[in-house]
């Protein structure tokens, strides 16, 4: 059974730590549907889970201080610590500050790189430089992650500025579900580009997270 997750709260407010396991896991709200989905397929009971609010991408120079403040506040209370965050934008300072803390994180420019595998992210960079990406969550929060954001639902004229550099958006769509297929096309016919749909379900996320789960 599914676990049952508001995305507004994990946008605004993010998701605390159950305080059971021994390993725990501080990741973005924006991977917590997928996070619980593998640990419940997995049967990891001894990983914790700690999602800050999904729109701290919104602010990437306030990640990693909020990734910091969680490693603090939680590290002796568990075994373990692993920061589920790629670089998200921090221009390296998350993985400076894990190195300085003496935590690990998942290896990574961006989610879009580690759902569809960093191998073979790096090896498309080159020829998908035009693409605009969008995961199951953020086809979900589209319009309280691009829209609203952009100023496009006051001023949609500025789209074409905003991307018209762009030639396709790509779903990485990480569970198969028409009612999300059928949001991200719209998604992409709001922002005037062309539309792919690429299954990658979790990725690298899971071969991480397997990884943490034997530490």
């Amino acid at each position: 059974m599914a676990v049952a997750l508001d995305d507004g709260t994990l946008t605004e407010v993010g998701l605390p730590p159950s305080h059971q396991g021994r390993i725990l896991l501080i990741a973005c709200g924006a991977l917590a549907h997928e996070v619980l989905t593998l640990k419940r397929q997995n049967g990891w009971d001894h990983m914790d889970l700690q999602c800050l609010p999904a729109n701290l991408h919104l602010y990437p120079e306030k990640i990693t201080q909020a990734v910091a403040a969680a490693v603090t506040q939680y590290r002796s209370a568990y075994q373990s610590l692993f920061v589920l965050y790629a670089d998200c934008g921090t221009g390296g300072l998350l993985q400076a500050k894990c190195q300085e803390l003496g935590v690990e994180m998942i290896a990574g420019p961006h989610c879009y790189s580690f759902f569809e595998g960093n191998a073979v992210f790096a090896e498309k960079a080159e020829t998908e430089f035009t693409a605009f990406y969008l995961t199951d969550f953020l086809v979900r929060q589209f319009d309280a992650f691009v829209w609203r954001p952009m100023g496009l639902d006051r001023h949609p004229q500025l789209r074409d500025m905003y991307f018209g550099n762009y030639t396709k958006l790509v779903y990485q769509a990480q569970t198969d579900d028409p009612a999300l297929d059928l949001k991200a096309e719209d998604c992409a016919r709001r922002l005037g580009l062309a539309y792919e749909r690429r299954f990658t379900g979790y990725g690298d996320l899971a071969t991480t997270m397997a990884a943490v789960a034997k530490g």
